[in-house]
């Protein structure tokens, strides 16, 4: 009987072991030790934790990557900081996301900090500590730049120290960032987290698509303006796969819903990894009017009643405090009874810092 390997990637516990290697301090110029671990932090995605320690001059670094694959969607999050207990929420921050405080128009660009998990307090001790490193230099060769500089730090400190609140935004392209919900699973309303569609820049710039050719362009312009679709027929088109970027195949078919509207329904698969999503898009033109509908669940046939669900919906179940904001799950063809078990499932391993 064969043994099975053991996997790569394991479940966080104390007695887990990690891979040490031997690394060049950027300090000393002497040989430290880099100690990597592989794991899986419950409830949110597969991490490399990394630390660096120097024995000769006691220097010590760490950073945390994400170890899977992008997400489809970027996150940004928006969160108000009010009291101390907002200041220790949980965050994730990876090297592409940027951290904002818009009282105070300041950003911390994507790359100026490498990946973290700490605290908003955290990475506002982290922005102090950096402005303040050079301010005797500047005292000494430009006084009123010292001054500018020394302002922020005091705002700042007072943010640390729960003096005056602000607003926090975590915008990451990758969708490898997250804020932690101190309600979860409900709805914490000082923080709003929307996903969203990056931009073609975006793509390009984390490598997840090739850089712009505007001859390619062209002629893809011109095979979409050649394009008749037809009801009966079902498209074929060329993509990446979003799980193992291998080349897969997306269909799509332009369906006549009774009573209703056309819609567009999109299914992608990959043969490499079996990846498979589908998702369903109006076809038809944006109504004038917005829609409201509010359904009485009283027995289990309710559950099996079809519903049409755009990527611009949000549902709300009000017993228990659960609400789903504009673009979650996006669109979806399917039964009640089947969009509750996609709510559980995003929860149940979607849902960070939670237990």
């Amino acid at each position: 009987m064969t043994q099975q390997p053991e996997p790569i990637i394991l479940e966080l516990n104390p007695d887990q072991g990690c891979t040490e290697i031997e690394s060049l301090c950027m300090n000393c110029r002497e040989n430290g030790v880099t100690r990597l671990l592989l794991t899986k932090i419950p409830y949110f995605r597969e991490v490399i934790i990394m630390a660096f320690e120097c024995p000769h001059c006691g220097f010590r670094n760490n950073e945390v990557q994400s170890a899977s694959e992008i997400s489809e969607t970027g996150i940004h999050c928006t969160c108000q900081v009010k009291t101390s207990k907002d200041l220790s929420r949980q965050v994730l921050k990876a090297e592409t996301a940027t951290a904002r405080i818009d009282e105070l128009d300041f950003e911390i660009p994507a790359g100026a900090q490498r990946g973290v998990l700490t605290t908003i307090e955290g990475i506002l001790t982290k922005a102090i500590e950096g402005l303040s490193q050079e301010q005797p230099v500047r005292k000494y060769m430009d006084e009123n730049l010292y001054n500018q500089i020394q302002a922020i730090i005091d705002k700042l400190t007072a943010y640390r120290d729960a003096k005056e609140p602000f607003t926090f935004i975590l915008d990451d392209p990758t969708g490898n960032s997250f804020l932690e919900n101190l309600n979860a699973p409900a709805v914490d309303p000082q923080l709003e987290v929307r996903h969203y569609v990056r931009s073609k820049e975006q793509d390009e710039a984390l490598g997840v698509v090739a850089a712009a050719n505007p001859e390619v362009e062209k002629e893809e312009e011109q095979k979409k303006d050649d394009i008749n679709i037809d009801v009966d027929e079902v498209m074929h088109f060329d993509a990446t796969c979003p799980s193992c970027k291998a080349p897969c195949s997306t269909r799509m078919h332009l369906l006549n819903i009774p009573h209703f509207k056309e819609v567009v329904i999109m299914a992608t698969t990959c043969d490499s990894c079996g990846y498979k999503s589908n998702e369903v898009k109006a076809g038809g033109a944006i109504a004038p009017k917005g829609k409201k509908i509010t359904l009485k669940m009283t027995d289990e046939e309710d559950l099996s009643r079809d519903i049409l669900k755009s990527e611009t919906c949000a549902l709300k179940i009000p017993e228990i405090n659960l609400e789903l904001t504009y673009g979650t799950l996006g669109g979806r063809f399917t039964t009640i009874e089947g969009l509750l078990d996609q709510i559980y499932d995003e929860l149940d391993t979607k849902t960070p810092f939670t237990k």
